[in-house]
């Protein structure tokens, strides 16, 4: 009986591709392992949103032999897309699939014998990657990434996203809500909903994603949705009124921002300037003033001088919102933001970096004090460290407590009574409202 391991670089994305793709495999009788144990097989799901993530890719192979120098390695992903002849060339890579293959692993495992001599690569033209593959991770979370839509047709000048993945596309709403009902019929009891361009669901089937959302409310058996990601321009106003009056789709946002100056978001080819951001996130506190939003920023962009950093600094201090996701800019082939002038060097792209990395923590940490001595209801997760668990609360605020199992996956309410030292909440149980867990 054969077995595979997997490792999965990147985003939520990528996680529910890999969590499908191992599921294909079991159903046809492989067994799964732990990347760390010795396996026929090693499937290494990539990213290649910057160098760092391509960087990481030899080194995951180079750990997978070290499990089974024998085994067959399989590189997969938006880097085997963008790169395969690259790839091809690291040792011990025997198979690289590109975006319209990965999903037919198992028929090229089959194919292969044995071990071959060198990497052999399949890896069609980007454009003739058109159908939608679903999927969904699930087994090694309490919540599962639910993937309804892939590709992106906006080609902002700094992303590779659109070359990796193709076109934007989707299933309709009937057949997602098909998946849906799969992960309902599971433990999980909270669904990320997940994409490359989200707010650009059913685009080709004249639906869109405030259609999907409404639908989804009629699966019971799901407690609670996150949005993943949604791009400022996409986020309807009906979608923000939706969340603020619905049960199950959480108070909490995620909204790509990359540059604070608006002349650089145009060079950037970004489809908003900064005074739609900005209404944006008012309309959502507005009307949930308690809500997480989360933003993605770009520093050390071509172009980006100390005034126009100083620019999106203060844009981001001023903005109401909860914490950033911030990433230097790096140069990637194929890119119209490579042949720009004003490089950036890299000490100051790392400098901007940690001082946005800092003015993260004090909106977050400043976050969490707000909601002291409020009452939120927190899924507990399954990891334990040294007594203690975790689980987010419905406006995505990490907490932790003492470990008790009867909590895991288990939806509690609590109060945040404080900050500890790790930056996370403390928090106390509302044992009257959980002491059914604990009847022997």
């Amino acid at each position: 009986m054969k077995s595979a391991a997997f490792y999965t670089l990147g985003c939520k994305l990528n996680f529910s591709e890999t969590s499908t793709i191992s599921r294909q495999l079991t159903d046809q009788g492989w067994v799964k392992k732990a990347f760390t144990e010795a396996a026929d097989v090693y499937v290494i799901n990539t990213c290649s949103v910057t160098d760092h993530a391509d960087r990481k890719c030899k080194k995951v192979v180079k750990e997978a032999l070290r499990y089974n120098p024998e085994a067959m390695i399989v590189i997969i992903g938006c880097y085997a897309q963008l790169k395969p002849q690259e790839i091809a060339n690291i040792p011990g890579v025997d198979l690289v699939l590109g975006a319209a293959e990965k999903f037919n692993l198992i028929d090229h495992l089959n194919a292969v014998v044995s071990k071959p001599k060198q990497a052999i690569v399949f890896n069609k033209n980007i454009k003739e990657t058109t159908g939608f593959i679903p999927g969904f991770s699930i087994g090694d979370r309490t919540r599962s990434f639910l993937k309804v839509q892939d590709g992106c047709d906006y080609f902002c000048s700094f992303c590779t996203i659109p070359l990796a993945r193709g076109s934007s596309r989707s299933h309709t709403i009937a057949e997602t809500m098909k998946i849906a009902q799969q992960v309902a019929e599971t433990e999980i009891k909270e669904v990320v909903l997940t994409g490359v361009n989200l707010g650009d669901f059913g685009v080709t089937h004249q639906e869109t994603f405030y259609d999907l959302l409404v639908q989804l409310h009629t699966i019971d058996a799901i407690d609670r949705y996150r949005i993943s990601s949604i791009e400022p321009n996409l986020l309807e106003d009906r979608i923000i009124e939706l969340v603020a009056n619905s049960k199950k789709v959480m108070p909490h946002f995620h909204i790509p921002l990359q540059s604070g100056s608006n002349e650089l978001l145009k060079s950037m080819r970004r489809k908003y300037q900064t005074d739609l951001y900005q209404q944006k996130v008012g309309y959502i506190k507005q009307l949930m003033p308690n809500a997480a939003i989360g933003v993605d920023v770009i520093v050390g962009y071509p172009g980006e001088t100390d005034e126009a950093f100083l620019e999106t600094y203060q844009f981001l201090n001023q903005l109401d919102v909860t914490y950033l996701h911030v990433f230097p800019y790096s140069d990637r082939a194929q890119t119209t933001a490579v042949k720009l002038k004003g490089k950036v060097h890299q000490y100051k792209r790392n400098e901007r970096v940690e001082q946005l990395r800092i003015l993260s923590e004090k909106k977050q940490q400043a976050f969490y004090r707000a909601n002291m001595g409020q009452k939120h209801v927190v899924l507990f997760e399954h990891e334990e460290k040294q007594g203690k668990m975790y689980g987010y609360t419905d406006n995505y605020i990490k907490v932790e407590v003492d470990y008790d199992p009867l909590l895991v996956n288990e939806l509690v309410e609590v109060e945040i009574t404080g900050i500890n030292s790790e930056g996370f909440a403390t928090a106390e149980l509302d044992y009257s409202k959980t002491q059914a867990l604990h009847v022997s």
